[in-house]
């Protein structure tokens, strides 16, 4: 095991073994109700910010950070990081490592993974400009642009469009997480 990841393998050793490893979950509500490790808590990353001095201050234990690809962990460990919590590690792969070693998932209400949504929504924008160009040519800037944003994405590891996406109705789960249950159960082990 790194500082900065782990493997699915690794995580679930680690949980047989320390009762004071606590996953936590970075992704959409929607798409932690969709599936997820059991016994893991939710806390996107989206709501992190809000909530970072508590988090840390109250963290005991290792955190490990889940997301669906890595990504977005990431992107929460280099937060906690910079706020004082270095106690934490990232399930190298996320959720796609995971079930991809058939490892115990509790399911819920199916939708698609939200990095599946940006790659239908690009391709689409890209290929509806780029068979509009054949009627009108200046329709293609808008697959340039399409292309532009997922470069800045990747250089930066944001997603404007994934952010979009995850507001949209689809993507909101039946019943929102509870923050404040997260962030209890995170305290709760110190």
């Amino acid at each position: 095991m790194s500082d900065r990841g782990i493997d699915a393998h690794a995580v679930r050793d680690l949980l047989e073994t320390d009762p004071h490893t606590l996953l936590v979950d970075v992704r959409t509500p929607a798409e932690y109700e969709s599936s997820h490790i059991p016994g893991a808590i939710n806390l996107p990353l989206g709501r992190v910010d809000a909530h970072l001095e508590r988090i840390v201050a109250d963290a005991g234990g290792r955190l490990v950070l889940v997301c669906q690809s890595g990504g977005r962990a990431g992107q929460c460990q280099g937060k906690m990081a910079a706020a004082g919590l270095h106690d934490t590690v990232v399930m190298n792969g996320g959720m796609n490592a995971w079930e991809a070693q058939r490892a115990p998932v509790e399911r819920g209400r199916k939708r698609w993974a939200l990095e599946r949504q940006v790659r239908l929504v690009a391709g689409g924008l890209v290929l509806t400009s780029v068979l509009a160009s054949l009627v009108w040519p200046p329709a293609v800037a808008v697959a340039g642009l399409v292309g532009a944003g997922l470069v800045f994405a990747a250089v930066t590891d944001t997603c404007a469009m994934g952010m979009a996406l995850s507001r949209l109705p689809y993507n909101q789960p039946r019943n929102d997480v509870d923050i404040e249950d997260s962030l209890a159960r995170i305290g709760a082990r110190g």
